[in-house]
């Protein structure tokens, strides 16, 4: 639940990270859900929130989740104030009551990926399981793409779009990172047509890819960004063309590590966490997929370090979904934070971190109201204890979260 919404609200003595940088302001004012000013005096007449010994940051933003009303409920609680579905349900036109609740995180969605029939993610999931995307709250289904010719993808993108897609999402997977070699996969004339499409449309394109081969050809079909990055160690080639490309790229790092058997176990044991989570998400975080035991998350972090020194454009995504098990080491919220922490042990600095989880990826998915701290944007907020500019894991230290300038009850 969230507090009757203040008409202004003051949040001072606080250190502001405007998404970019860290300010030397020290209040932020709020004024019917959107900041007014940032800086100056407190005016008379305002609730003030102290923020003395905390810092201010813009609400995070998970750029890969397959998410409903209770996932984005828990997104919330750890300060994840928009989430972007790349598979499910929550399109224009489904979503006005996730828009409306300030108890829930925000979202955009792909709609459907186009996939062939048989192909990814099918084969995740066993007999009798009803996937993410399969029927939204309202009861109605999203539009099925077609994947299996170029003329079918190119007449599915408008068929997204009036479905209320955001973006649009292309699965290049042959099943052989999750253990299923062999699936049926798009085809590079297929995906070559539904990417010129979109392009025509002026929408965002971005694509599943876990290999180097399935990102190369996403690459060539001129996609804007991928969705993963690939689980192998890097070559020189691959990372040559991702930065002539300028595509952006959500590494998903604790996708990968649960793909190789990397339980969140560890996140999950954090009474920061642990507090927030029910008895399914805890024991979900506490597995992993373990589809691919050869990989090796330290190949995942050099190629995000790399991606990163040659300026390519990382946004933080964890690709959380239900809470099962054998989709498992991932809870929505609090593997943004663990997503954070990963990056930072790949060498990025806090900062830069901080900024893939806000700014940046406001940037990419033109989200020009949100994403930082800065007159005129919504009031989407995170107040944290300590400076996780400097020590990353203190983005769990959650003192209050706002939506809209509604203060979510903790």
């Amino acid at each position: 639940m969230t507090r009757p919404r203040a008409e202004r609200t003051a949040i001072t003595g606080a250190r502001i990270f405007d998404g970019e940088k860290v300010l030397g302001a020290t209040t932020v004012l709020v004024d019917r859900g959107k900041i007014v000013r940032v800086g100056g005096e407190v005016p008379d007449g305002v609730e003030v929130v102290d923020g003395t010994g905390a810092t201010l940051l813009p609400g995070l933003i998970d750029a890969h989740v397959h998410t409903g009303p209770d996932s984005l409920a828990l997104a919330l609680r750890f300060g994840v104030t928009t989430e972007l579905e790349m598979q499910g349900t929550s399109t224009r036109g489904r979503r006005a009551a996730i828009s409306a609740d300030d108890t829930m995180a925000d979202v955009r969605s792909a709609g459907l990926g186009l996939t062939p029939p048989g192909g990814h993610p099918s084969e995740l999931f066993p007999p009798g399981f009803v996937p993410i995307g399969a029927e939204s709250a309202d009861g109605t289904a999203p539009f099925t793409p077609d994947a299996t010719s170029p003329e079918g993808a190119a007449a599915s993108i408008p068929r997204l779009l009036a479905d209320g897609a955001d973006y649009i999402k292309f699965m290049v997977d042959d099943g052989s990172v999750e253990g299923h070699p062999g699936l049926p996969m798009i085809d590079p004339a297929t995906l070559d047509a539904g990417v010129a499409e979109a392009k025509r449309y002026g929408v965002l394109t971005i694509a599943h890819a876990l290999t180097i081969d399935a990102t190369r050809m996403a690459l060539e079909a001129g996609v804007d960004g991928l969705a993963h990055v690939f689980v192998e160690p890097h070559d020189d080639e691959i990372i040559a063309l991702i930065e002539d490309a300028d595509v952006f790229v959500v590494p998903c790092t604790v996708l990968n590590a649960s793909l190789m058997g990397i339980t969140g176990t560890e996140l999950a044991d954090d009474p920061r966490v642990s507090s927030r989570l029910d008895e399914a998400w805890d024991t979900a975080l506490r597995s992993s997929f373990d589809r691919y035991p050869q990989g090796d998350i330290d190949d995942v972090l050099t190629t995000v370090k790399v991606l990163s020194d040659a300026g390519v454009d990382l946004l933080v995504g964890t690709d959380s979904a239900v809470p099962v098990p054998f989709l498992g080491g991932l809870a929505h919220g609090a593997s943004v934070h663990h997503e954070l922490q990963y990056l930072v042990r790949a060498g990025l600095t806090p900062t830069q971190a901080l900024r893939a989880a806000t700014s940046t990826t406001a940037r990419r998915f033109r989200l020009t109201d949100r994403g930082r701290i800065a007159e005129g944007l919504r009031a989407d907020l995170l107040l944290v204890d300590g400076d996780p500019t400097t020590t990353i894991s203190n983005t769990l230290n959650t003192r209050a979260v706002w939506r809209r300038g509604a203060r979510l009850v903790l």
